[in-house]
């Protein structure tokens, strides 16, 4: 005869918070990462999130100087749906890659290096080694260290040396997203410091897909509730939408930024017709990077498809910041 147990019957409100927490899993698949070559990919389940651009890779297309060939950056980045954002090399800004973090304006040990445009020959930004990338609690990362290095002296000198950490996830709902957490860290490689005078444009940079070229199809909202980007153009945000139409369907970013940065909250430069975006600081003055004070920058780029909508990004700026 075989025992008799007794199991007490599953509540209604039991078996739904199950079926609510297997669905939850299903619509939140953990993000993985993986060096494959020069590039390091994340994905979560089937869907490509984004790719570092570790060493330097090949040019999308012949012509292009020697000069200009980089690494140490974002690209692709794409939604949920599976559209592209960014875009690397544009024929109209060959230097401008995805989300990349270079100077434009320097004074160091009494040169000029331009670290931003590099087909001048004058400074570049270099990978030097990525870490093993990580993977915990259905999120994904890397550390990467990066150094400027000023061109127009011999031998060539470093100024400064940098990290990148990066960490991307995922979120369902009813606003499926990505989210690349960014932190760069920058110290100088020297006894001398990284001076940085007043300029319209440098620092954290962000370029668009190519179909949102032109004075019309390339759609900001910043935290202030502005959607024209000449106006938008060396105001300050704490966030801003960056979209455009992409495969037939709106897509974007948020770029969020964070109250500890420098200057919060930071200006911003907006190309009046072109896709580009960039927080630059030094829009409101002199600064400089000083030796044994290391200067960092925290953003958060959340991912997605649909129309700008000015309630869910301060929720989630706010959510990010804790509301400060």
């Amino acid at each position: 005869m075989f025992p008799c147990v007794f199991q007490k019957p599953a509540t209604f409100a039991g078996v739904l918070v199950g079926l609510l927490l297997s669905l939850s899993a299903q619509a939140e698949p953990a993000v993985t990462a993986r060096r494959v070559g020069k590039q390091i990919i994340f994905t979560a389940g089937d869907h490509e999130i984004v790719r570092y651009q570790a060493e330097p890779g090949e040019f999308p297309r012949p012509g292009i100087k020697e000069a200009f060939r980089r690494g140490g950056y974002l690209h692709p980045i794409q939604t949920p749906s599976g559209r592209v954002i960014t875009d690397d090399f544009p024929s109209n800004h060959i230097h401008h890659h995805g989300i990349w973090m270079p100077w434009t304006k320097t004074e160091f040990e009494g040169r000029a290096p331009d670290f931003w445009n590099m087909g001048d020959g004058k400074g570049r930004v270099e990978f030097v080694s990525a870490e093993p990338v990580w993977e915990k609690d259905g999120s994904a990362g890397f550390t990467a260290k990066h150094q400027f290095v000023d061109l127009t002296v011999q031998p060539p000198k470093v100024a400064l040396n940098e990290t990148w950490e990066i960490a991307v996830s995922a979120a369902s709902g009813a606003s499926p997203r990505y989210v690349i957490d960014f932190t760069s860290t920058q110290t100088c490689a020297t006894e001398s410091p990284l001076q940085l005078p007043k300029y319209h444009y440098g620092g954290f940079g962000f370029r668009g897909n190519w179909a949102w070229n032109g004075a019309s199809a390339f759609q900001v909202l910043t935290s202030d509730g502005e959607t024209d980007r000449v106006k938008a153009n060396e105001s300050r945000g704490k966030w801003c939408w960056l979209s455009g139409a992409a495969d037939g369907q709106t897509a974007g970013a948020i770029i969020l930024c964070h109250p500890s940065n420098y200057r919060f909250p930071q200006p911003m430069r907006l190309h009046p017709t072109e896709p580009f975006f960039c927080y630059a600081p030094q829009q409101l003055g002199d600064m400089e990077i000083k030796p044994g004070n290391p200067y960092v920058s925290k953003y958060r780029i959340i991912v997605l498809d649909g129309e700008p909508s000015r309630e869910k990004a301060e929720a989630w700026w706010r959510e990010w910041t804790d509301g400060k």
